[in-house]
């Protein structure tokens, strides 16, 4: 990258309850108060990992003359120790998916939004991948209709919605109705007993997870569940809530991808699409793209998807 053209930063900030988190600023050399701000998936996730997507978007996106912020919110890693500032100082916790639930998402990108906004930001985009796109949904929704319901409080000005995925459906795919059922039983009886931070002794992908993430990921009425398709396409009829109740409110402009071969989206991208394009509240303020032969990650497409990012945010 041009030394000529990005001004890049390793920075830290607060989320509004206190926790130190880590980003990456890329700043063009031409002063601006537009930035795009990034959100990664769960898992393992980490900014600091996709070193292709990061520098292809951060690149790009500058030479629109927009800065570009990618940071490790709560939910990065699948453990890791993070400092939290309190009244009475720092203290460590311990956090990642593991322990993430969705909506505390909220806290992160509003203490990156109070962060850019000292440093002279005033345009504000919101991008996120996967389980990013689905906080980004999340956030608005809180943002309009929360308990502390302030519509003037959502700054941002468009979203990007990349790969958003359906993890309450696959887990129901993966494990069956029964399974599915007594997992979500035994998650609910963990968290009422106090115990919902307790990790699962048996995961199936060998990762980890405590009783109340995995129970914030698979509830069908709860917040995670945000681009319901299994349910959709095959009337499962999981959940109580109207389905894509969330993803409805949004009336931002939205940018939506999905790369052709999304391994998460049921082997029929274009069907799972099309559904959006459905239930999208306003047609006028989305617009949709699938990426030929792109992955979930969009692995080997990064410059493509940067630009295609870049030319929209720019109209």
């Amino acid at each position: 990258m041009k030394k000529s053209q990005t001004d890049l930063q390793l920075v830290q900030f607060q989320s509004t309850d206190g926790l130190i988190l880590p980003g990456l600023l890329f700043q063009p050399k031409n002063k601006t108060d537009k930035i795009a701000i990034y959100l990664h998936g769960n898992g393992s996730s980490s900014v600091f990992y996709s070193v292709d997507e990061t520098n292809n978007l951060g690149k790009t996106l500058n030479e629109k003359n927009i800065s570009f912020f990618s940071f490790n919110n709560r939910g990065a890693h699948y453990i890791h120790k993070l400092h939290k500032i309190t009244k009475l100082g720092k203290e460590d916790v311990k956090l990642g998916t593991a322990f993430e639930l969705i909506k505390d998402g909220v806290k992160d990108i509003d203490g990156a939004i109070n962060f850019l906004e000292e440093l002279g930001y005033k345009t504000f985009y919101l991008m996120g991948v996967s389980t990013g796109a689905n906080k980004i949904v999340v956030y608005h929704y809180y943002k309009s209709f929360g308990k502390t319901q302030d519509k003037s409080k959502n700054k941002i000005a468009k979203y990007v919605l990349l790969s958003g995925g359906d993890d309450t459906g696959l887990y129901y795919q993966m494990f069956g109705k029964n399974k599915f059922k007594k997992l979500l039983k035994k998650c609910l009886e963990k968290i009422q007993s106090k115990k919902g931070s307790d990790l699962i002794s048996k995961y199936l992908d060998g990762g980890l997870i405590s009783y109340q993430s995995l129970y914030d990921t698979i509830n069908p009425d709860g917040d995670y569940n945000i681009f319901p398709f299994n349910e959709y396409m095959n009337n499962l009829k999981l959940s109580k809530k109207q389905l894509f109740k969330e993803y409805k409110t949004i009336n931002k402009p939205t940018l939506v991808i999905y790369g052709e071969n999304d391994e998460y989206c049921y082997g029929d991208v274009p069907r799972c699409v099309s559904i959006l394009k459905k239930e999208c509240p306003n047609s006028k303020l989305f617009t949709f793209k699938i990426i030929k032969g792109a992955d979930h990650g969009f692995n080997g497409k990064e410059k493509q998807l940067a630009e295609i990012i870049a030319n929209w945010l720019k109209i």
